[in-house]
């Protein structure tokens, strides 16, 4: 009971200290406008940002019109006298998108494959500009047996281990 006090406090105190902030002239005025400080915020400042981890924006999205301030008034009473739009009117004040929209994935992914295919296009293209496929041809495939064999690679399982070194033939 004491810490659940303790923290409610804290809160308050925190909340009264970000009010201050934002009408004392501190830059954050500046940055928001007329937009009410509506919670502690996002690392505790007076930013807006939809996010499904921190759904409460310490600030409303739109600063407020005569219009939005008739309708806070109107939603002061019986919610059931409000209207569909006036209940939409509302929300799209208070926040920019809903869970759905700002969840809905946005096709990132596409662009993000598509430049990854495009710089391995172009390495692929590189690399058989260098001549990078020169290995293939049966002279220098014998090159790189005889250095395998004269570094004794994989001596154990491996294809040094069918090599006899004292008579230079396979076993």
């Amino acid at each position: 009971m004491l810490s659940r006090n303790v923290l409610a406090l804290a809160k308050d105190a925190a909340m009264i200290q970000m009010v201050r902030q934002a009408s004392s002239g501190h830059g954050v005025a500046s940055k928001i406008g007329k937009r009410e400080v509506v919670g502690y915020g996002w690392s505790g400042e007076p930013v807006y940002y939809d996010r499904v981890d921190y759904p409460m924006p310490a600030i409303r999205y739109k600063e407020p019109t005569p219009e939005i301030l008739a309708l806070r008034e109107k939603e002061k009473g019986d919610w059931k006298k409000l209207s569909i739009d006036e209940k939409k009117a509302l929300y799209r004040a208070s926040f920019c998108q809903t869970f759905a929209e700002f969840k809905h994935p946005t096709g990132e992914w596409k662009g993000c494959i598509g430049w990854t295919l495009v710089g391995v296009s172009i390495a692929v293209i590189f690399s058989l500009w260098m001549n990078a496929f020169d290995s293939f041809s049966e002279e220098n495939q014998k090159a790189q047996l005889k250095r395998m064999l004269d570094l004794e690679v994989n001596p154990i399982h491996g294809l040094a281990s069918k090599w006899d070194y004292e008579n230079k033939r396979w076993k």
